[in-house]
């Protein structure tokens, strides 16, 4: 069984209340097609469960099949030091076939990122270490690619469908009850 590693921090991307009785992580990558495919299954997840589920993204880029992947993930953490990353991290998914330099430009604008703060950020790399750890953290974990998902810290391997996904949850949330 293979366990998240680290466990959920600060420095984590999160939607949702700490107190929820069941977190999910995702470790994603903004150019990775099935990570597109699990992206609005994940939003339905998150509704269906509302304020029973914390919910985090980690990121993941497989630079060797997706060239654009690093410096998404980089934007990313860009947005979020202008407090929008989750906006970012929608409109990334939303638009996973515009993610050259111009095109995340665009998606700064559109977002209503400060544009020299962002490609200044871009330009020097600022946040590759971050997205770095984090890639370094989903492989400590036992993760091979994307999209990975832990349910309160345990890898999972199910189907990634809405229905399989809403039932391993409700399993998950039952059992931390009982603990």
């Amino acid at each position: 069984m293979s366990l998240l590693s680290p466990p959920l921090a600060d420095r984590d991307h999160l939607r949702g209340s700490a107190d929820a009785r069941v977190t999910l992580v995702e470790y994603g990558d903004f150019e990775c097609p099935a990570c597109g495919e699990a992206y609005p299954v994940l939003r339905e997840v998150r509704k269906a469960f509302g304020e029973n589920l914390r919910f985090a993204f980690r990121h993941f880029p497989l630079v060797i099949s997706h060239p654009h992947a690093l410096v998404a993930a980089e934007a990313a953490e860009a947005a979020a030091a202008q407090g929008k990353f989750w906006p970012m991290h929608d409109r990334l998914f939303e638009h996973q076939d515009a993610l050259d330099d111009r095109a995340l430009t665009r998606h700064a604008r559109k977002i209503g990122l400060d544009l020299d703060q962002f490609e200044s950020a871009l330009a020097s790399r600022v946040y590759e270490a971050r997205v770095r750890e984090d890639l370094a953290s989903g492989q400590a974990s036992g993760l091979l690619g994307t999209p990975g998902l832990f349910i309160n810290r345990v890898l999972y391997t199910g189907v990634r469908d809405r229905a399989s996904l809403v039932a391993a949850l409700a399993q998950a949330a039952v059992k931390a009850k009982v603990l």
